[in-house]
């Protein structure tokens, strides 16, 4: 039997209020509704199968204005329809009402979602809609100089640019439709964003476990001024720093790398969904870092097309083409790869990436196993001494630990098990074959 899924729909009987279905399939990837099937795909003998065979083409043509294939199949266990309807490149609607096929389920499309897809479907992005009462003598100035050191610096810009006017400016980076700016030019070069995007800002907290913050901070402007403020912030302030000397030079080493924090940090501006109105969040712990923004994947795209290699595509396009002219980024794609790279080089986990629901999280992962942090940890001293031995292997298993401490083995199951309770190992595997990897 075949199941439900994103392109596909089964239905006992035909009633009307299916057409917000076709709606959602025409305004999604298209799909296949099957009048005269139950739950599981199974034929339920569908009554008047002829009658509406021409009825439901109409009622499709005539309410949605669209149409679509029906075709009647006749089996043993009796009658059924097929309707294929094909996605539309405009937006369909019932009755003014907004539809969308989202897994195997029919959404109704509301506020910004709706915005959204009325946007996508037009062929713009978020960044890319004018705004009316906003001229160029509104934004401001300092942040064009600002700009044009940084895009001359970074020789993506051409020197006879250092001398274009703000509005010469605005017109080559293309924020800006016929006489009204767009979006993007309001929130790179406006003195106060959030006079027009909610939410266009960033928030840092300390915490010490999920419901335990300890201290915050906010960071407001453009997001020129929000990368530079929110690195400086978070490496005098939430990130430690270990001090060493070379001779009568003190060296300070972080705990993660700060080309890689700063890389997280310009994905999570450049990507952001602006319309959701929740600001970009990095929540520091003793042991990670994690920094969230609203967004999306691109169309089809999985976590793992993000950790391969693959293409350059940006949820804000003119956002984007700014902070690759002013080199704060690159325009291929590079941006996980080269944050995984400064981890390793760094002696550190991968960063790991999430997509859950409306929002996409980066986490940092410290190098927990090292005598500061696991001084303050409660082991004992074979747990402490085999975090530190073992390190370089990465796995311990029962054998190696019972030979190096010279224990039973039931003593050495239970150090291990308090190991993994207190995460710091990962068991993989039963009985002969455990084995415990570090984190």
């Amino acid at each position: 039997m075949t199941s439900e899924t994103q392109n596909i729909e089964f239905k006992v009987t035909w009633k009307d209020e299916y057409l917000k279905w076709i709606c959602g399939f025409a305004n999604a990837n298209g799909g296949t509704i099957f009048i005269g099937k139950d739950d599981t795909g199974k034929v339920a003998n569908l009554k008047d199968a002829k009658r509406l065979m021409e009825e439901i083409p109409n009622k499709v043509r005539d309410t949605l204005g669209i149409l679509v294939d029906v075709n009647l199949y006749q089996t043993e266990q009796g009658k059924y329809i097929e309707l294929i309807v094909e996605q539309y490149p405009y937006p369909v609607n019932y009755k003014g009402q907004y539809y969308y096929r989202s897994e195997s389920t029919k959404q109704e499309l509301k506020g910004t979602a709706l915005d959204k897809f009325l946007l996508q479907k037009n062929g713009k992005r978020w960044d890319g809609v004018p705004i009316p009462n906003v001229l160029i003598k509104d934004l401001n100035p300092d942040q064009f100089d600002f700009f044009r050191k940084r895009a001359f610096r970074s020789k993506r810009i051409d020197e006879e640019s250092l001398i274009d006017s703000n509005e010469q400016l605005i017109e080559k980076l293309h924020p800006k439709e016929g006489n009204f700016l767009k979006r993007a030019s309001i929130l790179l070069f406006h003195p106060n964003p959030e006079m027009y995007i909610t939410g266009a800002y960033i928030k840092i907290g300390f915490f010490e476990n999920d419901s335990d913050l300890r201290f915050q901070d906010e960071i407001h402007g453009n997001p020129f001024e929000q990368i530079e403020k929110t690195t400086e912030l978070l490496f005098t302030k939430y990130i430690k720093a270990l001090i060493s000397y070379e001779g009568l030079n003190r060296v300070e080493t972080y705990e993660y790398p700060k080309e890689a924090i700063r890389e997280a940090l310009l994905n999570a501006v450049a990507h952001k969904d602006y319309a959701g109105g929740a600001p970009i969040q990095i929540s520091v712990y003793n042991d990670k870092l994690m920094i969230w923004n609203e967004g999306q994947l691109p169309d089809n795209w999985t976590i793992q097309t993000l950790l391969n290699k693959h293409s350059s595509k940006p949820f804000n396009p003119d956002i984007a083409n700014a902070l690759f002219r002013s080199g704060y980024i690159e325009s291929w794609g590079r941006g996980i790869s080269k944050m995984t790279e400064e981890c390793h080089n760094f002696g550190l986990p991968a960063p790991l990436l999430f997509f859950q629901s409306s929002g996409f999280w980066v986490e940092f992962r410290k190098d927990i196993y090292n005598t500061e942090y696991l001084q303050v940890l409660g082991l004992n001293e074979r747990q402490f001494d085999a975090l530190l031995f073992f390190k370089e292997k990465r796995k311990i298993t029962n054998s190696e630990y019972v030979k190096r401490y010279k224990i039973n083995e039931r003593t050495a199951r239970y150090d291990l098990k308090e190991l993994v309770e207190k995460n710091l190992l990962i068991k993989i595997g039963d009985k002969k074959s455990t084995k415990y990897t570090y984190r």
